[in-house]
């Protein structure tokens, strides 16, 4: 794809020990990348080394003296970005797992006023999720729908995808110090862009698997990813539904919290009684808790459908052709 020359589009590399393929990495960026940001985010191999060595005029590279992650090194990626006067930046790693061929497709959408981020998305095709790592497979199933929950994004799969461009115009409406700094960083930014109202659309793309090791543990992920997902889906309720509007959806999770808060109370208190009395609950003791529960899960189950409803579909940039 031409650049159109109104357009500066901006290639942001964080970095970290990827001394076997970022020289590879940065050779395949196509000529239609205005600059190329590559953050050396304290690497103890010789990635800083060997990264140095290229000879590209559109190459800026950056180092931090002490490593703050995949976050920390994409916050300097964007201020430098932004610093460049960037319209469009793209963040891919180092690592030579993420299909540069498919830079155009996560590019186009932006260019024509449909989206104001696009992301990759490994689970388009059968293929593709039959070919993926078993626990890989699983782990992004089930944090995939999590992340639809905590974020509002009900449209967007594989959260963790790294891959993704995004109109910087969208960038600048962004608090850069919320986003998380290590491996909740995608995530986290999908939930900050939802707070701006920014369409974010899905780009079907294959998995690469390289020889490189993942950062990003099982274990981690099962231990820190449910409570910053818990913090964001809380904060982005209240926000949305209790700060910025009170709507039909607002009285709906409220009711349905309070009838299966009570629903549940009450069931749970007359079950523990029957059970220690060895006297069986009467009926209208059983219709007292089982109704509050059904009318509550009818709530929230419209709350739920309002909420889906709710994802923002008009893109921030305003592109003129």
């Amino acid at each position: 794809m031409e650049n159109k020359i109104s357009e500066k589009i901006a290639v942001i590399i964080p970095m970290y020990n990827v001394e076997s393929h970022i020289a590879e990495v940065i050779q395949t960026i196509p000529d239609s990348v205005a600059f190329i940001i590559a953050i050396d985010d304290c690497s103890i191999d010789n990635t800083w080394m060997i990264v140095n060595k290229i000879y590209d005029k559109r190459l800026i590279l950056l180092q931090h003296k002490k490593n703050t992650g995949v976050g920390g090194a994409m916050q300097t990626g964007f201020q430098a970005a932004i610093d460049k006067e960037a319209t469009i930046i793209v963040k891919i790693d180092g690592d030579g797992q993420m299909p540069i061929l498919f830079l155009d497709d996560l590019l186009v959408p932006i260019l024509n006023g449909k989206a104001d981020f696009t992301k990759g998305n490994r689970f388009a095709n059968m293929e593709e999720i039959i070919s993926m790592p078993t626990i890989r497979r699983i782990g992004n199933l089930g944090l995939s729908f999590v992340t639809k929950v905590a974020s509002g994004y009900w449209n967007i799969f594989d959260p963790t995808n790294g891959f993704f461009a995004m109109d910087v115009t969208t960038l600048k409406r962004l608090r850069l110090e919320t986003l998380h700094k290590r491996y909740f960083f995608e995530s986290s930014l999908l939930c900050t862009l939802y707070r701006v109202g920014a369409v974010v659309m899905d780009i079907p793309m294959p998995a690469v698997y390289a020889n490189e090791r993942s950062s990003l543990s099982a274990g981690k992920s099962l231990l820190e990813f449910p409570p910053l997902l818990f913090t964001n889906f809380l904060k982005r309720i209240w926000l949305r539904y209790f700060v910025l509007d009170f709507s039909v959806a607002s009285i709906s999770l409220i009711f349905g919290m309070l009838f299966l808060l009570f629903g549940g109370i009450w069931g749970i208190y007359y079950w523990w009684k029957s059970m220690v009395t060895n006297i069986p609950a009467t009926a209208g003791t059983v219709i007292i808790a089982a109704l509050p529960v059904i009318l509550g899960f009818q709530l929230i189950l419209q709350f739920l459908s309002i909420d889906i409803q709710n994802v923002p579909y008009l893109p921030k940039n305003r592109r003129i052709h």
